[in-house]
């Protein structure tokens, strides 16, 4: 009999399952006490709960990449779901459980992933763009190709960061060939590289937050400052046009200061960039509250798109299978 995940689960029911916290923040409550937000996780995905009156030994035992039994019941609360937490303890690790197993991925193999970002790569032929991708691929591929793109919001998966890149970087080819003044082989270095600072920003699979250098500097100066230490350590001029135009892509691919674009697109191809990254994030994002909601209702609000709702159509089964794509 197989085991039931944590989105199997419906309005209303009981659960007694093992999960894995994947955040866990500890906040005042308006009777002057403190509850942890926890988020919890396993391979069909993420739901919040408040664990109520929790004290400091709390926040220290229940952290994230922490396995626990979870008995509780699901529930919708301002329009999210959420689960009504009745009791929780630690899950011994001799009990038999993998975190692995608790560990959304990516739909598409590592193998496969790996291998079309290198074909793209090999589709690089300036000798500067080529080179600094090629090293930095080889400098930070483990971590690439196994971290997600995020903490919470879009491809907050394992392998998700390579599927984010993967993904655009077939947007970039059908748009480059339908606009051929588009410089291709500048636009796939750019989105190849565009988020690889995450390896730095981010800590990890398990239980992912954000590293010192990634609340402090974030993955837009990072990246941009392997470019420059990557051109010198293979004797490029960090300062010629090839160099800069490069680290433009990366430093302005959101677009806006105040979503942390150091400068605003300038080139044609960091504005498709630009708009790329944010086209992707967004479907995955719209497309993973679709996937958790009944059809002929809306889903949750999406957070990252100003907390609409998305509506599920009744007869579209599109979505049934997104899980199986290759």
């Amino acid at each position: 009999m197989l085991r039931r995940r944590l989105l199997d689960y419906h309005d209303g029911e009981e659960m007694d399952i093992v999960v894995l916290i994947k955040d866990a923040q500890l906040r005042p409550s308006k009777n002057g006490k403190q509850y942890l937000l926890l988020h919890f996780c396993d391979s069909s995905g993420i739901i919040r709960g408040n664990f109520w009156n929790a004290t400091s030994q709390d926040a220290d035992r229940y952290v994230p990449g922490t396995l626990v039994e979870l008995n509780g019941k699901r529930e919708e609360y301002q329009d999210h779901p959420q689960i009504r937490i009745y009791s929780m303890r630690l899950v011994d690790e001799h009990e038999g459980y993998k975190l692995e197993e608790f560990v959304k991925s990516a739909p598409i193999a590592q193998q496969q992933l790996k291998t079309d970002i290198e074909n793209k790569i090999a589709e690089i032929k300036n000798e500067n763009w080529h080179a600094i991708v090629q090293y930095l691929i080889n400098k930070w591929g483990e971590k690439f190709y196994s971290y997600p793109a995020a903490k919470s919001n879009h491809h907050a998966v394992k392998n998700g960061l390579a599927f984010h890149t993967q993904s655009m970087l077939k947007d970039a080819e059908a748009l480059a060939n339908n606009y051929p003044q588009v410089n291709k082989e500048l636009l796939y270095a750019g989105c190849i590289l565009h988020d690889m600072g995450k390896v730095i920003e981010l800590s990890g699979v398990m239980g992912t937050t954000y590293t010192p250098e990634g609340n402090l500097i974030g993955h837009l100066v990072l990246i941009d400052e392997e470019i420059i230490l990557a051109a010198n350590e293979l004797g490029l001029d960090s300062h010629c046009e090839d160099i800069m135009l490069l680290r433009h892509m990366v430093i302005s691919h959101h677009g806006l200061p105040e979503y942390g674009a150091a400068r605003r697109p300038f080139l044609l191809e960091a504005e498709l960039l630009h708009k790329i990254d944010d086209l992707d994030a967004s479907i995955y994002a719209i497309t993973n509250a679709l996937q958790q909601t009944e059809p002929g209702k809306f889903s949750e609000m999406v957070f990252s798109k100003e907390n609409r709702k998305f509506y599920r159509p009744k007869f579209n089964t599109s979505l049934n299978n997104i899980d199986n794509l290759e």
